[in-house]
């Protein structure tokens, strides 16, 4: 089984979620934002390419698979069965379809990780986004940016790349 990693900056910096990628191993970030600006500072498309550029880790632009505005007002306000239907209604397009592909393509060769802003994947398109990398044989890893420290402690536990 393939992995394919998530990540979510709400709840901490630009330098631990950097480091955090780096730990693990992450060679490309996904930005699935439908929206890749951020009031958060080092988060907007940009700069995030930037940081992301200066360790080694490449930006993948994939707007394509953002979260439509009906669907962010769901999650916003906490109607996630709401939010999780127009998501998945946008990812079955052919657009997006095709967008999947072209990541589940790109994630053979190297380790991607997507990237939205929320902590929890539960509440966030990215979680739909990695289950329909399922049927390309993927499965989800989360990360969690706040404390990079913890992926040195169980590096062991982490999946392992084929050379």
């Amino acid at each position: 089984m393939k992995t394919v990693y998530t990540i979510g900056y709400e709840g901490t910096d630009i330098e631990r979620l950097i480091e955090t990628l780096t730990v693990v191993g992450v060679q490309a970030v996904a930005d699935v934002r439908a929206v890749p600006l951020s009031r958060k500072k080092g988060f907007s498309k940009n700069s995030l390419r930037v940081h992301l550029e200066n360790a080694g880790i490449k930006y993948l632009p994939m707007q394509e698979l953002g979260d439509p505005k009906e669907g962010r007002e769901a999650a916003k306000s906490g109607d996630y069965a709401r939010f999780r239907t127009v998501y998945s209604a946008h990812v079955d397009q052919p657009e997006s379809v095709a967008a999947i592909e072209k990541l589940a393509f790109t994630s053979q060769d190297q380790a991607v990780c997507l990237l939205c802003f929320e902590r929890d994947p539960k509440t966030c398109h990215r979680y739909i986004v990695g289950e329909r990398m399922g049927a390309f044989g993927y499965q989800m890893l989360h990360l969690f940016g706040d404390d990079p420290a913890r992926y040195v402690r169980y590096q062991d536990k982490l999946p392992k790349r084929a050379v």
